[in-house]
């Protein structure tokens, strides 16, 4: 394998109390179980913004080099690699866990998990990302992608690619409650980035959608780019009955399925409980928002009609693997993205575009060797 150079570009976060800023660091090393990855781009997620500057406060272990999941190229592996070899296009997985302790898990560049052993994987491993233009990875984190599929025949860019990183993150909630072609599953809110993915996702695994959210004009936009027979929309009035009845509508009928992705400050939304009451019996729930308080649910009907709740965070390794297939066989269709991209060193314009436009099917990525 080709030489890798000493030094490279990265953006380190040193405190939450200023910004970060690019700087030139050493070129990470690869040992057993790892891989060296060339960033070709990277995620720049929509809450980015409020990671770096500590408005979320998640705990992370600091200098830190920020990120998410990433498009790359392997650069060099692990003598105990016998899969990849230099140059193959890869998508690198934002989520990990310890090898001896499943639960130990965290979120790379992001977030040091619950327990203490996340934490010291992060901080004594795993800690920097992929905001740099090269990244020291696990091997399990690595996924090979076809690039004459998805560059060739697709026609995809390398920046469109890390739409997977977006979309395999409801993949995972959708498939934990067994989603499966024909069946109609409610989606909450679909507006947003995951929510949007949720939708695009649902329909690539042969479901039909309705798509809730308060934004009418937003809710009319998707179902316009998606023109698809198999989407309807429903508005969150806040008013739970209309909401059941306009649900059972657009469902033509009773939902097999309800799968929440909320932000933060719609853990007392109305769509919570229309979601699950408009569900069969024996409906079943994937649970995947971002609530930091208790949220109130209809215990009753949730105990009387035998519905599933099923709580996921993110998804595992082999739900990536078959998410993957779905985006290489065209499936699941890349090209409703919108993606800008920027250089390291426009950190702050990222972080805000990334903010202030998050909507369904937008991107923003780094790209660290422009």
């Amino acid at each position: 394998m080709a030489e890798l150079p000493s030094s490279m570009r990265a953006l380190v976060l040193d405190t939450t109390e200023r910004a970060p800023e690019v700087r030139t660091v050493d070129t990470p090393k690869a040992f057993h179980g790892s891989a060296v990855v060339k960033i070709e781009s990277s995620t720049v997620i929509s809450y980015a913004r409020e990671v770096v500057n500590g408005v979320r406060k998640y705990p992370f272990p600091m200098p830190l080099t920020p990120g998410f999941s990433a498009i790359a190229r392997i650069a060099a592996v692990g003598p105990d690699s016998t899969k990849f070899k230099q140059g193959d296009l890869v998508f690198v997985d934002c989520i990990i866990h310890s090898r001896d302790e499943y639960g130990d898990v965290f979120l790379a560049g992001c977030y040091h998990g619950d327990t203490a052993g996340s934490a010291k994987l992060m901080k004594d491993v795993w800690r920097d990302w992929t905001s740099a233009e090269y990244t020291l990875v696990p091997l399990e984190n690595v996924f090979l992608l076809d690039a004459e599929q998805l560059l060739g025949k697709l026609n995809y860019s390398l920046h469109l690619l890390n739409y997977i990183s977006i979309a395999v993150v409801p993949y995972g909630g959708l498939k934990d409650i067994n989603v499966s072609a024909g069946e109609t599953v409610i989606i909450a809110p679909a507006t947003g980035p995951f929510g949007g993915a949720a939708v695009l996702t649902a329909l690539a695994m042969g479901a039909n959608v309705v798509a809730m959210g308060r934004n009418k004009d937003a809710l009319a936009s998707l179902q316009s780019k998606i023109n698809s027979p198999h989407v309807e929309t429903v508005a969150i009035t806040g008013n739970v009955e209309e909401e059941i009845v306009a649900l059972k509508a657009a469902a033509r009928g009773e939902a097999d399925a309800f799968f929440d992705i909320g932000p933060p400050a719609a853990y007392q939304s109305s769509h919570i409980t229309s979601g699950i009451r408009a569900l069969r019996h024996s409906g079943r729930a994937s649970l995947m928002a971002g609530y930091l308080q208790p949220v109130t649910l209809p215990y009753r009907h949730i105990m009387h009609r035998n519905i599933t709740l099923r709580g996921t965070w993110m998804y595992t390794s082999e739900q990536v693997t078959d998410f993957v297939k779905l985006v290489e066989t065209g499936r699941l269709d890349l090209s409703f993205c919108q993606v800008t991209s920027f250089k390291l060193e426009q950190h702050q314009e990222a972080f805000d575009k990334a903010a202030e436009d998050a909507g369904f099917a937008k991107l923003v990525v780094f790209e660290p060797h422009s």
